[in-house]
C-alpha cells in the first residue's frame, strides 16, 4: 500500500507558475513563428522541420512579460545566438553596475619599501 505525501502549497504554486510560464511561452512562440521568417536574426541560418525547435524567441528588452501582439519586442534567434545575446547582456549589466563599496573603501597606506633606503645604508 502506497501512501502519498501531501503536497506543500509552495510546490503547488511552483507547478502552477511553471505551467503558466510554459503556456505563455508557447503562445508567443507560435505568434512569433507566424510573424517572422524562420531565420536567425543574427547569424542568418534558416530553420525548418525538426530543427525549428532550435529557433528561439528573444525579447529585445529582456522583459519576458512584454509581449505585444505585433511582435515588436521579439526576434527569432538560434540557440547559439540567443545564448550569446544573454551572455553579452549579463556581462553588460555586471560591468555597468558600480561594485558595492567600490569607492568607499579606504586606500592602503602601508608602504612596504618606505624604509629600504635606511636599511641599505646600514648594510654598507
Amino acid at each position: 500500500m502506497t501512501t502519498e505525501r501531501p503536497t506543500s502549497p509552495a510546490s503547488k504554486l511552483d507547478r502552477l507558475l511553471a505551467d503558466e510560464r510554459k503556456r505563455r511561452e508557447h503562445s508567443y512562440r507560435e505568434q512569433a513563428l507566424k510573424l517572422y521568417p524562420w531565420v536567425c536574426a543574427r547569424c542568418g541560418r534558416e530553420f525548418s522541420g525538426k530543427r525549428l525547435s532550435e529557433l528561439t524567441v528573444h525579447h529585445r528588452d529582456h522583459n519576458h512579460d512584454n509581449n505585444p501582439p505585433d511582435g515588436s519586442n521579439w526576434e527569432l534567434l538560434c540557440l547559439y545566438c540567443h545564448d550569446n545575446e544573454h551572455s553579452r547582456y549579463t556581462d553588460q549589466q555586471w560591468h555597468s553596475e558600480e561594485q558595492a563599496g567600490a569607492g568607499s573603501q579606504p586606500r592602503a597606506t602601508y608602504k612596504a619599501f618606505a624604509a629600504i633606503g635606511d636599511l641599505l645604508k646600514r648594510e654598507q
